[in-house]
């Protein structure tokens, strides 16, 4: 009787046992999974350190991130590069451990000298030829921080370079130069390429995927946004003396556009000039078969101006977002 009594006993224990590790099974399958939100980060440039600007998931309830890489990691450059936050609910009786991955792409340190106005979030594109490019929101619009310098079109074809001068005069096909021919990476970075009006309105398309070389409209909306023509000069071009000549009239840069002087190519001789002096840029717009209409910026005044002149110049392009 004893050794059938503890037998029932031990059975007894067995069951006991038995629905206790199911109960805590049902338990823990009635915890909440919780819901966690992560937006894929911008680009960054190679040698920015990760931050809270990329590593800012969030949860629908209280708990502790941990991310992989950790924040001030530098990453190496290259796309779709991995981000992993692991969270741990503060009320583990309740919800269950959660994981979230996003993807960041990290781009090539830009040797552009341009000084951005460091109050001002920029964003980042990528054209064609892997050339990266800050771009800044002003108003309504998304414009180009920097000077365009691909020597392709939208297609992967190539813009023909043409170095000669007497080539350049009277060109009524499209055609790109680096001021004076220069061959220093870090100058075409920062002043970028000059281009004739005909590379500009090229079919193959000259601005990247989802962008396009503004037109005159579009220019006259940013300069009325920044107060009128009379005012804006100041507000777009970079601030103090890196590139500009003094006096470097009215230059704030509150815009964040940062022009810059990048001069010109005459239509008539194929000479540079005014680098340091004036910046040009194209607008799409024709003003008539000859001519078409342009803005240009000056060393020693704060406003900027809006004129038309022979589609054979060499002059600077920024896009605006589509």
């Amino acid at each position: 009787m004893n050794k059938m009594k503890s037998k029932s006993e031990y059975l007894l224990v067995l069951l006991w046992f038995v629905a206790v590790l199911n109960s805590c099974q049902d338990e823990e399958s009635a915890k909440i999974d919780p819901v966690i939100s992560w937006e894929t980060p911008v680009d960054i440039s190679f040698g920015t350190l990760l931050s809270t600007t990329q590593l800012n998931a969030t949860a629908d309830v209280p708990g502790t991130f941990f991310y992989t890489p950790a924040i001030d990691t530098k990453l190496n450059e290259g796309n779709n590069q991995e981000l992993k936050v692991d969270f741990t609910p503060t009320d583990a009786s309740m919800y269950n451990p959660a994981s979230k991955t996003v993807k960041i792409n990290v781009l090539p340190a830009s040797i552009s000298t341009a000084i951005f106005n460091p109050d001002l979030t920029y964003g980042t594109l990528t054209d064609i030829e892997g050339n990266n490019y800050k771009t800044i929101t002003i108003g309504t619009q998304t414009w180009m921080a920097e000077n365009l310098r691909t020597t392709r079109y939208r297609n992967g074809d190539a813009i023909p370079e043409v170095t000669g001068n007497t080539a350049w005069i009277g060109l009524s096909t499209d055609a790109y130069c680096n001021y004076e021919n220069s061959m220093d990476e870090i100058k075409i970075a920062t002043m970028g390429r000059l281009y004739n009006w005909f590379a500009v309105t090229n079919s193959h398309n000259i601005a990247p995927e989802g962008w396009h070389v503004a037109t005159d409209a579009e220019w006259s909306t940013l300069t009325g946004f920044l107060g009128n023509e009379t005012n804006a000069g100041g507000k777009l071009k970079e601030a103090a003396n890196a590139h500009w000549k003094s006096p470097n009239s009215g230059a704030t840069n509150a815009s964040g556009f940062t022009a810059l002087p990048g001069g010109r190519r005459e239509y008539d001789s194929g000479l540079f000039i005014n680098d340091g002096y004036d910046g040009f840029w194209w607008t799409s717009s024709a003003y008539n078969p000859d001519y078409s209409w342009y803005r240009y910026l000056h060393y020693d005044v704060s406003a900027i101006y809006r004129a038309n002149f022979h589609k054979q110049y060499g002059f600077s392009v920024r896009c605006v977002k589509d």
